[in-house]
Formats: C-alpha cells, sequence, structure tokens
C-alpha cells in the first residue's frame, strides 16, 4: 500500500489521491517523439493505484511491448486548490520529489493512431513510482532543478525545470481551473528526451539535485 514519504522514510500525514500530470513539456522531448508543441497544456490523469515507491523494485508489464521511463519532478500537495491564483499554488505545496511516469509506448502509439485517450499506455496500476519529498521550504527556486535517470550506469534522461515551457506555478494554477487538486495529489511536470524502454534486470538510479538519489531496479 502507497504512503507518502519524506526523504527520510518518514509518512507524510496526508491522504493519498490522484496523480495530475502534463504531457509535452519540454521541447527536446517533444522533438524526440517527432510530435507538436500544444497550444494549451496537455493534461491527462493518473488515478492513486498507480503510485507506488521508487525506492522499491519496479515491476512493469512485460506483455504489452515496450514499457518506457519518463522521470519527472513532482510536487505533493498539502492543501485542496480550485481555481487558485498562483499564490495559492504556492501556500499549497508541501514538497518537492521525483517522479517516473511508466509509459506503455506501443500500446500508446496504437491508441493515437485510433484517435483514442491514453489511459490504458499511461494510467495502469503501479505506473506512477514516486521518491520520498523534501519540503519546499528547503527549495530554493523551483524553476532552477535539475534531475537525471541513469540505467545500468549511463545517464539517459537528464533535465532542467528552467527549459520547461509550462512553469510549476502557473502550470498548476492552469490545472486548478479545469478540476479541483485536492491534498494528497501529486502533479508530474513533464520529461525531458531521452526516454526508452526499461527491461527486467536493468539498475536505476534517480537524482533531484544534491536532494533526493533514488537506487532501485527493474523486477516482473
Amino acid at each position: 500500500m502507497y504512503q507518502h514519504l519524506d526523504v527520510q522514510g518518514n509518512p507524510i500525514a496526508l491522504p493519498v489521491g490522484k496523480v495530475a500530470c502534463i504531457g509535452r513539456n519540454y521541447l527536446d522531448h517533444i522533438e524526440e517523439m517527432k510530435s507538436v508543441v500544444s497550444a494549451s497544456p496537455l493534461l491527462f490523469l493518473k488515478p492513486k493505484a498507480a503510485l507506488c515507491d521508487m525506492g522499491k523494485p519496479l515491476s512493469i508489464p512485460t506483455d504489452q511491448g515496450e514499457c518506457h521511463n519518463e522521470l519527472e519532478v513532482a510536487v505533493l500537495l498539502k492543501h485542496a486548490v480550485s481555481k487558485a491564483t498562483e499564490d495559492e499554488v504556492l501556500a499549497a505545496i508541501w514538497g518537492i520529489g521525483l517522479g517516473l511516469d511508466l509509459t506503455l509506448r506501443d500500446v500508446q502509439r496504437e491508441l493515437k493512431a485510433q484517435g483514442q485517450p491514453w489511459e490504458r499506455a499511461k494510467s495502469f496500476d503501479l505506473s506512477c513510482p514516486v521518491s520520498g519529498f523534501v519540503p519546499i521550504d528547503s527549495i530554493t527556486d523551483l524553476q532552477d532543478l535539475r534531475f537525471t535517470l541513469s540505467i545500468n550506469g549511463e545517464v539517459r534522461q537528464s533535465g532542467h525545470t528552467a527549459m520547461m515551457l509550462h512553469k510549476i506555478v502557473p502550470l498548476i494554477a492552469h490545472m486548478s481551473q479545469t478540476f479541483t487538486l485536492d491534498a494528497g495529489d501529486i502533479v508530474l511536470t513533464g520529461t525531458p528526451k531521452g526516454v526508452g524502454p526499461l527491461l527486467v534486470g536493468d539498475t536505476i538510479e534517480a537524482t533531484l539535485h544534491d536532494k533526493i538519489t533514488v537506487n532501485t531496479k527493474v523486477v516482473r
């Protein structure tokens, strides 16, 4: 059963909610996917059943084609926000962590070709491993966070929040204009280039600036 944790592994007294995500928020990822910049933020949701602890072995589907990594900065909310201002969003953030938006890429391609939504590719159980969270007051600048994902000792993704098309606080305010974000919800803020298939047996290291390091592995 997933529980929000801080970086020391202590439980955070917040309910477990949904995960609100944005697609196409880094130009280099848009280019590698041969996609286009969206006129407005491309939003989708993952249910709470998608959440799991990134620090524990990651179980991925092995019978639905490739399962790709997408490392992202994750934002944990401590208060609900609805039609919020940017100041209200800042006041609602508990802290910052890392999340993997695991994606069944072959399934996603088929769904796109049929003009169907992405949930089967993005929202399956355990599709959102997350790290522990650091409190927001330990973050100097949300738009100056660097994060990396290494697979088997080789860097696959390297991102910098300064390169986001939609910045973190305005993005969450925008989301809240359409649907309420609740206490205990997590917002994933987009992935940079370097997505690729994960294989059973892979070792993973995910880092956020000098704040978070998670080591884990992929299992069936």
